[in-house]
């Protein structure tokens, strides 16, 4: 169905309820996610919010698990920093208590670890070039997934097998 602008409030109802259903059927969503999945489809905001608190009242959105669940799987799909996963969930619409929460299952180890995995990738697609120039490759391929400083660098020395910090 098309919102027109000329349907009935229960009509509205069912339209965003469809909306709510076919995105949870694809993957689980975050409540704004929800929200403007509606309202750019023409619902009605006080619709949107009305059809999001119901769906939030019988368990089938709940931010919390949504976090918890973005971390643990960015964390296996690909290796990412603690950085890098708080602005994916800011960009989801979760607030920042709830992410900071989700965000603690990630360890100082794991940060270190996904580092140096996405070090060492970035290495082998960066073999035969010049030393300097794979480093900054490698730098700039985890500064953009956040990683800190001190992270990067232990990563490119174990991706490097290079002990040599005077060519940093």
């Amino acid at each position: 169905m098309k919102i027109t602008g000329e349907e009935s409030p229960e009509e509205l109802r069912e339209e965003a309820r469809a909306i709510v259903l076919r995105q949870l059927a694809m993957t689980d969503r975050s409540r704004r996610q929800l929200l403007d999945a509606q309202v750019s489809r023409g619902v009605p905001e006080e619709i949107a919010l009305e059809i999001v608190d119901r769906f939030e009242e019988v368990g089938l959105v709940n931010d919390e698990k949504f976090a918890a669940m973005l971390v643990r799987s960015r964390m296996a799909e690909k290796p990412n920093s603690r950085a890098g996963i708080a602005r994916e969930l800011a960009r989801k619409g979760i607030n920042r208590e709830v992410a900071d929460s989700a965000l603690e299952e990630i360890s100082a180890d794991d940060e270190r670890e996904a580092a140096i995995t996405l070090a060492q990738k970035k290495a082998r697609t960066t073999e035969g070039l010049d030393p300097h120039v794979r480093r900054r490759r490698i730098y700039g391929a985890l500064a953009r997934r956040g990683f800190s400083p001190d992270h990067i660098m232990t990563a490119i020395r174990a991706a490097l097998d290079d002990d040599d910090e005077s060519s940093y």
